[in-house]
C-alpha cells in the first residue's frame, strides 16, 4: 500500500488492468477446459446414435447442450429433421455459420487480454512520465534553472525511483497476459483445428445416413 500510495493516482489504472486481467484468465481457463469444447468421445457417440437414421429432437438437444462441438454436431441433426432433403450444401453451410459461432465463443475476451497486455506498459510508462514532470517541476524555481542550494540530489533520487514503479508495475501486469494471451491463443486453434476435422467427418456420415 506503502507503494501505491508513493506512486500517485497513474497507478490505479494498472491496479484496474491487473484486476480484470486475471479476472479473464481465471475465466479463459475454466471456459476453455477440454470437456466443455470438444469431448473425446462425442463424435463417435454422435454418429453412433445416428447409424440408422437422424435421432429425434430429444437426443438433438441433448447433444447441443453437452459442449460446444455437440452445439455444431447438433446443427447437423437439425438440418436433416427441418429438411430431409437438404443438399450437401446446405448441411455444410449450417455447420460452417454454426462453427463460426462456435469460434467467436471460443475467442470471447481474448481481444480484451490482448488490450491489456498493450496497454499496460504504456499506461505504466505515462505514470512515470507524469511523475518525472511533477519531480522536476517541485525543483524548479521562479527562473529557468534549479533554485540555488533548493535541489536535493538524494530527494530528486528517490522522487525518480517511486516515479519508475508505475512503469515496473505496468510491466509486471504485460507481461503475464502476454503469456496468457497467447496460450490461450495456441489453446483455442487446437480446439477449432479438432472441431473442423470432427465436422468434416461427421458431415460425411449424415450424408452416407440419408441416403435411400
Amino acid at each position: 500500500m506503502s507503494i501505491i500510495q508513493a506512486a500517485g493516482w497513474p497507478i490505479w489504472p494498472l491496479i484496474v488492468c491487473s484486476v480484470l486481467g486475471l479476472a479473464l484468465v481465471i475465466e479463459r481457463f475454466v471456459s476453455l477446459k477440454a470437456n466443455k469444447i470438444v469431448p473425446a468421445k462425442l463424435l463417435d457417440e454422435a454418429i453412433m446414435v445416428s447409424r440408422n437414421g437422424i435421432p429425434g429432437p430429444d437426443v438433438v438437444t441433448q447433444l447441443e447442450q453437452n459442449s460446444l462441438l455437440g452445439a455444431v454436431l447438433a446443427t447437423g441433426f437439425r438440418t436433416f429433421n427441418a429438411n430431409p432433403k437438404a443438399t450437401s450444401e446446405d448441411l455444410r453451410a449450417n455447420l460452417e455459420g454454426a462453427g463460426r459461432q462456435a469460434a467467436a465463443k471460443l475467442q470471447r475476451y481474448l481481444g480484451a487480454l490482448a488490450t491489456i497486455a498493450s496497454a499496460a506498459p504504456l499506461l505504466g510508462l505515462l505514470g512515470t512520465v507524469i511523475g518525472m514532470i511533477e519531480i522536476f517541476g517541485s525543483q524548479a524555481g521562479d527562473g529557468m534553472g534549479i533554485v540555488p542550494g533548493g535541489g536535493n540530489p538524494a530527494q530528486l533520487a528517490h522522487g525518480i525511483s517511486i516515479a519508475l514503479y508505475n512503469t515496473a508495475f505496468g510491466l509486471i501486469i504485460a507481461i503475464p497476459a502476454l503469456i496468457f494471451w497467447r496460450y490461450f491463443r495456441a489453446r483455442v486453434d487446437e480446439y477449432l483445428l479438432a472441431m473442423e476435422v470432427s465436422t468434416e467427418r461427421f458431415a460425411r456420415h449424415l450424408l452416407s445416413v440419408r441416403k435411400p
